[in-house]
């Protein structure tokens, strides 16, 4: 499972390396259009930024749930103990993977909503939007599985699994 989750998570480093670089094309066609008159004002270039940020966000999260940067917010007192360490890891993680769960079944709904429109200016499907939310799920769940067999590794052994 380590080899799969570290294999996909170099796939979405590139892709949301492209996706910065697709994003800058027509957000600076946009710009420039506003302060050049030679340059025409394309219409479709709001709409295909708007695509991107919206995959970007989730690539993003997605990202940030294997790296462990995504937010966090410290309620319960820091443990001393590695088990306690654990305890608090779990929480964490099991309350990101009730998220997750509810990504993938709800997004699914969300991207056969999108299967059955088109974008009205570029004529795109929305599957290939909408589908951003049950896959950032899916990948959610990949990696907080690895993360909560680590946890219950140092609840039970005392000690940290590969990170």
């Amino acid at each position: 499972m380590r080899t799969l989750n570290a294999l996909i998570y170099r796939g979405l480093q590139k892709i949301i390396t492209v996706m910065i670089a697709v994003m800058i094309v027509p957000v600076t066609l946009q710009i420039f259009s506003r302060f050049f008159e030679f340059i025409p004002r394309y219409i479709w270039t709001e709409e295909v930024a708007r695509f991107c940020l919206m995959w970007l966000i989730m690539l993003g999260a997605t990202i940030a749930v294997r790296d462990g940067t995504h937010f966090d917010v410290d309620v319960l007192p820091h443990p001393k103990t590695p088990r306690g360490k654990a305890v608090a890891r779990l929480i964490v993680h099991v309350s990101i993977l009730l998220v997750a769960l509810i990504f993938i079944g709800f997004g699914w709904r969300f991207a056969m909503f999108g299967y059955e429109q088109s974008s009205e200016m570029t004529g795109i499907n929305m599957l290939s939007i909408h589908i951003a939310w049950p896959l950032a799920g899916i990948c959610w769940f990949l990696f907080l599985t690895e993360k909560i067999l680590d946890d219950i590794k140092l609840y039970v052994d005392g000690r940290d699994g590969p990170r």
